[in-house]
């Protein structure tokens, strides 16, 4: 991946579900996402259980396995998390600005991103029910839709 120009990617990191990989690649190729990035620790992107998941994503879009969220960063990326609680410098993902060059940052289904990961802000999804959080792909899913609308305004 270049530096420079308008693309967006999103950061799968330490994702271990095989389905919700998947679901994550089909949102990514969906929203018009330029790649989709895998930290260490992240399922195989090529085990059939994710190729299933992504309905045939997977060849439509380019997938980086081992980045570290600093060789993102340094490719230029404004990088975003995603947490359902409200943390220092989060913003509903709404009202965020995600235009530009950004990756959004989904974290493990079970711990999410550490609070001591280096982004340059947290989006969340504000609840009206009772539940904890979204599942990390339905999570995704919104996120990638919404970077999408804001990049085609």
């Amino acid at each position: 991946m270049k530096n420079g120009g308008d693309s967006w990617v999103v950061v799968a990191d330490k994702i271990s579900d095989p389905g919700n990989l998947g679901t994550i690649l089909r949102s990514a190729e969906a929203a018009g996402a330029s790649a989709v990035i895998l930290t260490s620790g992240t399922v195989d992107a090529f085990s059939p259980k994710v190729v299933r998941a992504s309905a045939g994503a997977i060849f439509n879009i380019p997938v980086f396995e081992s980045v570290t969220l600093d060789d993102v960063a340094s490719l230029g990326f404004k990088t975003w998390g995603s947490s359902s609680h409200q943390l220092e410098k989060s913003v509903d993902f709404n009202a965020a600005d995600l235009s530009g060059r950004v990756a959004i940052v989904l974290g493990n289904e079970a711990h999410g991103l550490s609070m001591n990961t280096k982004l340059d802000g947290w989006l969340t999804i504000e609840h009206a029910g009772r539940s904890e959080s979204l599942n990390v792909a339905m999570a995704a899913t919104l996120l990638c839709f919404e970077v999408k609308r804001q990049h085609n305004k």
